[in-house]
């Protein structure tokens, strides 16, 4: 049982849109990351929470799972190269803590997954720099490093 201190759901709009949203690139930051075991316990992956921050789906979430510790090399393979981007894309090359890399704006490429189910759900697959009006990297506008923020 949860303590919820009072909530009144009259005083808050409902959320109800939970469709994908479409495929596209998408500026946003990660919110959130944790190591969680593998279903079959004989592994572990890297879930981050990512959050758009910018344009029409501004607010949403979308998640990825990087396999970073499992019996197939290959799947850790995979997941080691998208967290190499994701880390070059916030630039930070050598992060001791996954926290680090949030809160920092990325450009994510999303594209719509149909499951075993038929359900149509997001899915990310690329990480690069957020880019400015002019096309160029956006310059990190925080002089403090990540790991020395509150």
């Amino acid at each position: 049982m949860a303590n919820l201190n009072g909530f009144n759901a009259n005083n808050v709009e409902p959320n109800t849109d939970f469709d994908p949203i479409p495929a596209g690139k998408y500026v946003a930051v990660v919110t959130g990351s944790e190591m969680k075991p593998t279903k079959s316990g004989n592994g572990s992956f890297l879930e981050l929470t990512f959050q758009v921050v910018e344009g029409e789906f501004k607010g949403r979430l979308l998640w990825a799972r990087l396999n970073l510790d499992n019996p197939n090399t290959l799947a850790v393979k995979i997941a080691r190269g998208e967290l190499s981007a994701l880390c070059r894309a916030v630039g930070i090359m050598e992060p001791k803590d996954s926290c680090e890399m949030h809160n920092l704006p990325l450009m994510i490429t999303v594209k719509q997954k149909t499951d075993s189910d038929g359900e149509v759900r997001n899915e990310i697959k690329g990480y690069a720099k957020r880019e400015t009006a002019n096309g160029k990297p956006a310059q990190a506008s925080n002089p403090t490093p990540p790991w020395r923020r509150g």
